[in-house]
């Protein structure tokens, strides 16, 4: 009996080294599945960080994007008052020259012309510089009224092209101004559609202005270049310049006419730099893409005639 026990209860003698065994598998597999889920926890970690990262990232370029759009809108809006501002004192001054001298003028000529009409007896000397004082008159009065008309709108820039237009400004201003000017300017440019010529007149119009208003400059040379695709026109003086680098101050308004001069160029597809030496020079360069139609040549004759004006 003893020993059919003990034959019994030998398979439960084996029983701890098969338990250890199996304990050994299920800390196995459980070690391979927390090196997996560890693996995963990684994974998720790192892909976590991506995410921040490129949240933190869009954050940043999203303040940077505010930034910039917040100082754009601010310069449009001092862009915006100063056109106005600048609109009514050009309406104010018209209106004040018109009073001060065209009406005065016609008032003055009507006043000679009911003398004339009246003074039957008056000698032929007499009669004749009484003729030239109204004469003058009428003279001064349609050269104001020319000046007006080519402030606003150069019937010449329409009618004949735009480097006659150039020259026709650059003959007053120079007089005026007593400064030294050279224009050279490419035949090829008259290509160019009328809108595209009255920015670059607009442009040349502003920077003349502002050489002879701050620049105290005495030379200026502008060129102007056809090359492949686009039209160069270029603007130099010898003035004391500005501080680069800040197209506009918020408080002073300042160089908004630049600020203007940009925006109009940007308007019509084209580049708008101004570079500036202090106490040197002030160079202002505009660049404008050629449209298909603008690509065609002018005529032999044409172009020998621009070449000829020269």
């Amino acid at each position: 009996m003893r020993t059919e026990r003990q034959s019994k209860s030998a398979p439960s003698g084996a029983t701890p080294t098969v338990r250890l065994e199996r304990n050994i598998a299920a800390l196995t597999r459980r070690t391979t599945q927390l090196a997996v889920a560890n693996a995963k926890l990684r994974s998720q970690i790192k892909r976590r960080i991506s995410v921040e990262k490129s949240l933190r990232a869009s954050k940043e370029g999203a303040a940077r994007l505010l930034v910039r759009s917040q100082r754009t809108q601010q310069e449009m809006r001092q862009l915006s008052h100063r056109l106005l501002s600048v609109q009514e004192e050009e309406r104010k001054r018209i209106s004040r020259e018109l009073h001060d001298v065209v009406a005065q003028a016609l008032s003055a000529i009507n006043v000679h012309l009911t003398l004339l009409k009246s003074e039957n007896a008056a000698t032929t000397k007499e009669l004749h510089r009484k003729i030239a004082v109204t004469q003058d008159l009428v003279k001064k009065s349609v050269e104001i009224v020319h000046r007006f008309a080519r402030d606003l709108r150069p019937a010449v820039l329409d009618d004949i092209g735009l480097i006659p237009a150039l020259r026709s400004h650059l003959k007053i201003t120079a007089a005026e101004a007593r400064l030294k000017v050279s224009l050279s300017a490419d035949p090829e440019v008259e290509a160019l559609g009328l809108p595209k010529k009255t920015v670059l007149y607009r442009v040349f119009q502003e920077s003349m202005t502002n050489i002879t208003q701050h620049a105290a400059a005495t030379k200026v040379s502008i060129r102007m270049v056809c090359r492949e695709g686009y039209v160069r026109m270029t603007i130099r003086d010898n003035g004391c310049g500005f501080r680069a680098g800040k197209l506009l101050d918020a408080e002073t308004g300042a160089h908004l006419g630049l600020l203007g001069m940009r925006e109009r160029v940007e308007m019509s597809g084209g580049t708008f730099s101004a570079e500036s030496i202090p106490r040197k020079s002030t160079t202002i360069k505009v660049d404008l893409p050629l449209d298909p139609i603008d690509r065609r040549r002018p005529s032999a004759r044409t172009a020998k005639k621009r070449k000829t004006a020269r």
